[in-house]
């Protein structure tokens, strides 16, 4: 194995035999070595792995990734990290499944970008991150991607250090100029006016059947690119709402570069001074994709229909 303490895995697995074997052996290893572990992998899947644990289950902890990481710039600072950071003095063991194939083409370009930045994340951290990959269910460029955001493979026999490593290449490839909307509402916003911004969105938001806390959700969020805009972007911005396959769209554009990859997936200590934008806008949203370059950056944040 890597000389490294982090160690970032995938399971090439076939079918729910191999999956639940190598999973619950990596929960038993851990478990049996006293060291805290969690699992966060799609409900059907959990329910696999929790019956197959048994009495053993209780003393793990299991989360619906479709829940926890449905937004899959969350996971790191939400999942993963919450999980970590809460002990600092154990290896810890954690199954995390962001990739199945449910998942549209819309979020898988976030989710490769994810498990490519977990290598940064962690590293020199005594946590290994165990992440399961279908290889009947997804397509072929998606394993092919996994080699590449892995230090090691897995299958059902063995293991071997992926000859494709090269994570850096999924965060920049899939960092892409975004799709263009057929309509849109579109409004220019600066110091003067930023309170717009939030009420914009929210009158779509309520148009669509947001309110309450959701409708909150909404307004804290674009609030958080806009103050952004001003501090980090030039001093300006442009925000585009519209709908989209039962989501509501809120796309905030300005004259910035983020040039930190993990930018808004570090947890904030809130005794720390600085900026949470970019996370809480993570924290908050179903989805968040992102495209930045020297001079502009576009965030563009979904939220599914309630």
């Amino acid at each position: 194995m890597l000389a490294e303490p982090f160690l970032h895995p995938a399971l090439l697995y076939s079918g729910d035999r191999e999956y639940v074997a190598a999973t619950t052996a990596f929960v038993r290893e851990g478990l049996a070595g006293g060291e805290p572990v969690a699992v966060a992998v799609p409900a059907a899947n959990l329910a696999l792995i929790e019956a197959a644990l048994g009495p053993a289950a209780a003393d793990v902890l299991l989360l619906d990734m479709q829940e926890a990481g449905r937004n899959p710039g969350r996971i790191i600072p939400a999942v993963l990290r919450a999980f970590a950071d809460r002990h600092p003095d154990d290896h810890v063991r954690i199954i995390g499944e962001p990739i199945w194939p449910g998942r549209t083409a819309m979020e898988y370009p976030a989710c490769a970008q994810h498990e490519a930045l977990i290598n940064l994340s962690f590293t020199g951290r005594r946590v290994t991150i165990l992440c399961p990959y279908d290889v009947v269910g997804l397509g072929a460029e998606v394993i092919s991607e996994a080699a590449r955001t892995h230090p090691v493979l897995r299958d059902a026999s063995r293991e071997w250090f992926s000859a494709d490593y090269a994570p850096e290449l999924v965060v920049d490839g899939h960092n892409r100029p975004l799709d263009e909307p057929e309509t849109c509402l579109s409004l220019f916003f600066d110091h003067t006016n930023l309170s717009a911004v939030r009420i914009l969105a929210a009158r779509e938001g309520e148009a669509m059947g947001f309110c309450g806390d959701r409708l909150d959700d909404i307004r804290l969020a674009v609030a958080e690119l806009g103050a952004n805009s001003l501090d980090h972007g030039g001093g300006s911005g442009t925000l585009r709402v519209w709908a989209e396959g039962g989501r509501l769209v809120c796309e905030v554009s300005d004259a910035g570069h983020i040039t930190d990859p993990l930018v808004g997936r570090r947890p904030v200590d809130p005794r720390e001074a600085g900026s949470r934008g970019l996370l809480i806008v993570n924290l908050l949203a179903d989805l968040v994709r992102v495209h930045t370059r020297a001079g502009a950056t576009t965030i563009r944040v979904y939220f599914d229909r309630p």
